[in-house]
């Protein structure tokens, strides 16, 4: 049987003191979300006779976790990415700035300062094998009236899931661009169709995925960042469909709004029109901003993120 430890003056001193509670220095709001933290923590190792064996298996897991540089992987694993998102169109609803294009995750890859340019750009750096792709659409507001100079930055892996800058074979940049809708809040861009990825073999990730009886893949997939002055800062993604995990995500992104055909085009005129030497998939995708004069949504969240 589980002793009860938790409510003792022992334990409470001992929580107070270890989230510099009892000092007057230090951050305060940090000392609430510590203090929460080891209370749960020290909870949990009560409620499930977590024994010392098991505690130091998992400090040193942490230590492993960090040296991998997979905390920002795992987490989306674990669902906190969609639980942030969650809570964040919770908030929204509260607010009445809800509609629109639906949000889903970030993820871990993005890279700051990717080249600008207007209406339209060249994704793929030109060394870098794939199916060519026409991904483009048009930016509206919620009346469907088009939405001129709104910043859209697209960012996907290549044809064997590597993003540029974590995979150091690729160029700057390459399949990262920023595009500044047109007059008529069009952007396109040519690129080459993304594929998914799985998490590092035997890696951090992973190990805890498959201790859980899950998988570590992620469908092809191409992040998104629109963002315009008065509008909410949109972060989202879609998902191609037809792919093995566009429905079992390991990150939980897919949301049926955002699983997006890729159609096969033949024709000899519209391969030539668009810029490619040979058959390709158009890839349409739309998006809805909604209206706000809060600067705080008009934001993307902060967060540390990668630059070149």
């Amino acid at each position: 049987m589980t002793v009860k430890t938790m409510q003792t003056e022992a334990v409470q001193n001992l929580l107070l003191k270890a989230a510099g509670l009892d000092k007057a220095d230090g951050n305060p709001r940090l000392k609430q979300i510590m203090h929460r933290f080891l209370s749960d923590i020290y909870q949990m190792i009560e409620d499930l006779d977590i024994t010392p064996e098991e505690f130091w298996k998992g400090a040193c897991y942490i230590n492993e976790l960090g040296s991998n540089n997979e905390s920002v992987l795992i987490a989306p694993g674990l669902g906190f990415d969609h639980y942030l998102d969650i809570r964040a169109d919770a908030k929204d609803k509260l607010e009445g700035l809800d509609g629109g294009t639906p949000r889903t995750i970030e993820g871990p890859l993005y890279v700051e300062g990717a080249p600008l340019s207007v209406g339209e750009a060249k994704m793929v750096d030109g060394k870098t094998p794939g199916q060519g792709m026409l991904l483009h659409g048009k930016v509206v507001d919620e009346e469907g009236n088009p939405i001129a100079g709104a910043v859209v930055d697209i960012w996907h892996a290549d044809s064997k899931g590597g993003y540029s800058y974590f995979d150091p074979s690729q160029s700057a940049f390459n399949l990262r661009r920023r595009i500044e809708t047109d007059e008529n809040g069009n952007y396109t861009a040519r690129s080459i169709v993304p594929s998914g990825y799985g998490c590092p073999p035997g890696g951090s990730t992973i190990k805890v995925l498959e201790g859980l009886g899950r998988h570590g893949n992620r469908p092809a997939h191409i992040h998104y960042f629109v963002s315009k002055a008065s509008y909410k800062h949109l972060t989202t993604q879609i998902n191609l469909s037809g792919d093995k995990y566009t429905y079992d995500d390991f990150a939980f992104a897919t949301k049926d709004e955002l699983v997006i055909d890729a159609r096969p085009i033949a024709d000899k005129t519209l391969i030539k029109e668009n810029g490619f030497e040979d058959n390709y998939f158009d890839v349409e995708f739309n998006i809805c901003l909604v209206k706000t004069d809060k600067s705080a949504a008009q934001d993307m969240h902060p967060r540390e993120r990668a630059s070149q």
